[in-house]
C-alpha cells in the first residue's frame, strides 16, 4: 500500500494536471521543437511492472498491428528514463506490444518525468479513458484513484469528464460479490443488470437466474424486487437471515459503501432509534485504509 508521503506526492500533481500533461504530450507530433520527443529502439523501452491493466484482448492486438505494418506507430508513447538509461512505458503499452508484433525496430516517444507513483497514477486514468473498457474495470480505477491517491468522487468526474452519479453507480458494482462481479467482466450480465443487483442480499443466486433465462434489464429489477417481497422459491434463494430493508436505509448503504469503497451494511432495530452498521473488508490493506480513514489521518 502507498505510504502517506507517496499519496502527498501523487496528490501534488493533481489529476487534473496529470492528464493534461499526457494529452498535450500525445497531441503533439514527433520531432516538435521544445518539446522531448524522440524515437528510441524498441528493445530499449520496457513496461511498467505496476500497470494495472494485465489483460490484453489479442484479437484487438492482431488489428493493431496489421495498422502499424501500414501506416506506423502513428501516436508516441510516454515514457520516463530509468536509472539503467532503458525506457519506461507510462503510457502505451498496447501499442508497444503491437509493434513488437509488427516487427518495429524504433518507436516514436515523449518522455516525461512522472514519479513512480504519478505513472501509476498515469496508467489507471488511461485504463479508465478506454473506449471498451470493461464497467467492471473501470469501477476499479475509480476504486484505486480514491484508495491510493485520495481523490473524490466530485475530482474525478471533474477531471474526466464523467457524471458523479456514472462514477458512484460503477462504484457501487464493487459491493457485489466476486462471482456476479466475475459475469460482469466476461459479459454475461451488463452493466445495467449489475447494476439492478446491486440492492439484493440474493445477487449470486439471482445473477445465475437471469443468465440463464437471458432476462433483460427491466425484468431483472423486478425478480429483485420480488426477491426482496419473499416471492422468489426458496431453493432459488441464497440464505438470508436479514429482515427486509426499506429503500432509504439501501440507498444509504449504497452511498455509504461507495464513499468508503467498502461494503456497508446498516441494521437498524424497528421502532427504535438504535442499530449497527457493519463495514466488511476484503484484505488487510483495506482494513489499514479504514483504520487510516476513522483516526483522521
Amino acid at each position: 500500500m502507498a505510504s502517506g508521503i507517496d499519496k502527498k506526492r501523487g496528490l501534488g500533481r493533481g489529476l487534473s494536471a496529470l492528464m493534461a500533461d499526457v494529452t498535450e504530450a500525445e497531441a503533439k507530433p514527433t520531432g516538435t521543437s521544445g518539446n522531448t520527443e524522440r524515437r528510441v529502439p524498441i528493445e530499449q523501452v520496457e513496461p511498467n511492472p505496476e500497470q494495472p491493466r494485465k489483460r490484453f484482448e489479442q484479437g484487438d492486438l492482431d488489428d493493431l498491428a496489421a495498422s502499424i505494418k501500414e501506416k506506423g506507430v502513428i501516436q508516441p508513447l510516454i515514457v520516463r528514463v530509468l536509472d539503467n538509461g532503458r525506457f519506461q512505458i507510462v503510457a502505451g503499452e498496447r501499442r508497444w506490444r503491437a509493434a513488437q508484433m509488427a516487427n518495429l525496430h524504433e518507436l516514436p516517444v515523449v518522455i516525461r518525468q512522472f514519479s513512480d507513483v504519478e505513472v501509476l497514477e498515469v496508467a489507471i486514468i488511461e485504463n479508465i479513458q478506454r473506449a471498451d473498457l470493461n464497467p467492471m474495470e473501470e469501477a476499479l480505477g475509480y476504486r484505486q484513484l480514491m484508495d491510493r491517491f485520495g481523490h473524490t468522487q466530485e475530482k474525478m468526474a471533474e477531471a474526466l469528464g464523467k457524471s458523479r452519479s456514472h462514477i458512484a453507480n460503477l462504484l457501487r458494482l464493487l459491493n457485489l460479490p466476486d462471482d456476479v462481479i466475475e459475469l460482469v467482466r466476461d459479459g454475461s450480465l451488463s452493466s445495467g443488470h449489475a447494476r439492478a443487483l446491486v440492492p439484493s442480499d440474493d445477487a449470486s443466486a439471482l445473477a445465475k437466474l437471469v443468465v440463464k433465462d437471458g432476462l433483460s434489464v427491466r425484468a431483472t429489477e423486478a425478480l429483485v424486487k420480488s426477491s426482496t417481497a419473499g416471492a422468489l422459491p426458496a431453493r432459488e434463494r441464497a440464505t438470508n437471515t436479514a429482515s427486509a430493508k426499506d429503500a432509504d436505509t439501501k440507498a444509504l448503504e449504497g452511498d455509504l459503501s461507495a464513499g468508503l469503497g467498502m461494503k456497508v451494511l446498516l441494521n437498524h432495530k424497528p421502532g427504535s432509534e438504535n442499530g449497527q452498521m457493519t463495514i466488511q473488508y476484503s484484505s488487510l490493506e483495506e482494513l489499514d485504509d479504514l483504520c487510516r480513514k476513522l483516526g483522521g489521518a
